[in-house]
């Protein structure tokens, strides 16, 4: 049984502890919050198939001191996760980090720096590839059903972020693109293969509604242009009202794929709010699209079923903090075509 020490208590750490109720071979025995009386909130209300979660921290540290942590999750803003990597590897435990791993290619390298000369054990926790429709899609693309795969279409969108630091794009290193872009760059890299390294990009961005929140892009679109030939197209918004959208598009020699991770078999009108009923819905009541299960439907139980396997085997996940550093690298570029106009070189 590993046992697991949360750094985070947001939006994401919620989701992260909801797909952990179903990872068998693991326990939550520390959670971390800059507050300690909301990290004594977040181990109540969580308090779930391992029983009281038994040590609140509002020290990183001292959290990844605890010896009781083997495995520590990053669930932390983007500018926190050199230093939260950093102290996990001085003392010695295995980490998962959200996505993106870092702002920047530079500080991703960072990160790698220090897992090599630590020996810890790492995992890039890029959920969209373990989402179930996409693993789905993937199979029948590696069985050969639609053929050669030529080209990749991926939007993600909703409203805009749920907690303020994600629109200091300064402190937090870039806007949509970089929350949401990373993504669906990183599905473009699985389906047409690690192996086939995206060269260059062409990008643009731009801030069309939340100017009053964010110096940051709120709409983004970028083409990926892979060493093989295909072509993949990313869309990344913060404007869209009515809840996540989560879309794939795979054209083949031989057909062509759907996936939709925001669809849902429970929809309705309703005149009195229910309570939550999907990430980012922008409305209580009127027509509502409630997703069922999101922490399995967007792949979380399955990336730290996988992970924590991995973990206890010592074997090399799926995504890996080399997977978060391309990505970091690929955005780094999209951010100079954003600049310069034209097609920029992916540099790693």
């Amino acid at each position: 049984m590993v046992g697991i020490g949360m750094l985070g208590s947001g939006f994401i750490g919620d989701q992260y502890v909801d797909g952990l109720q179903d990872v068998r071979n693991a326990t939550l025995v520390a959670n971390y919050s800059r507050s300690m009386a909301r990290a004594v909130e977040f181990a109540a209300k969580w308090s779930g198939p391992w029983g009281t979660i038994p040590a609140q921290y509002d020290d990183v540290e001292a959290l990844c001191a605890d010896p009781a942590v083997e495995l520590v999750i990053i669930a932390l803003p983007n500018e926190a996760h050199v230093e939260a990597v950093r102290l996990a590897a001085k003392h010695g435990k295995g980490v998962i980090c959200t996505k993106p791993l870092a702002r920047t290619g530079a500080e991703a390298r960072e990160i790698l720096d220090i897992v090599a000369e630590s020996g810890i054990w790492s995992a890039y926790a890029e959920c969209s590839v373990f989402s179930p429709n996409v693993v789905k899609a993937y199979e029948m693309v590696a069985a050969g059903g639609i053929g050669d795969l030529l080209t990749m279409r991926a939007r993600e969108g909703h409203s805009g972020p749920h907690a303020p630091h994600f629109w200091d794009a300064e402190t937090a290193g870039g806007g949509a693109l970089l929350d949401m872009g990373c993504h669906t760059i990183e599905s473009a890299r699985h389906f047409f293969g690690k192996a086939n390294p995206i060269t260059e990009v062409w990008a643009w961005g731009a801030t069309l509604v939340h100017g009053d929140k964010t110096t940051g892009e709120d709409t983004a679109v970028a083409m990926l242009k892979f060493a093989g030939g295909q072509m993949a197209t990313v869309e990344s918004s913060w404007i869209e009202k009515g809840g996540m959208q989560l879309r794939h598009e795979f054209v083949g020699s031989a057909g062509r794929l759907v996936t939709d991770s925001s669809a849902t078999p429970v929809w309705g009108f309703i005149q009195n709010p229910v309570g939550y009923l999907v990430e980012k819905s922008d409305a209580e009541t009127g027509w509502v699209y409630p997703v069922p299960e999101e922490a399995r439907a967007y792949g979380f139980s399955q990336q730290f079923r996988h992970f924590v396997t991995a973990f206890e085997a010592g074997a090399t996940p799926n995504e890996t903090f080399e997977d978060g550093y391309i990505v970091n690298c690929v955005l780094d570029a999209c951010y100079r075509s954003m600049a310069s106009g034209v097609w920029e070189p992916v540099r790693t």
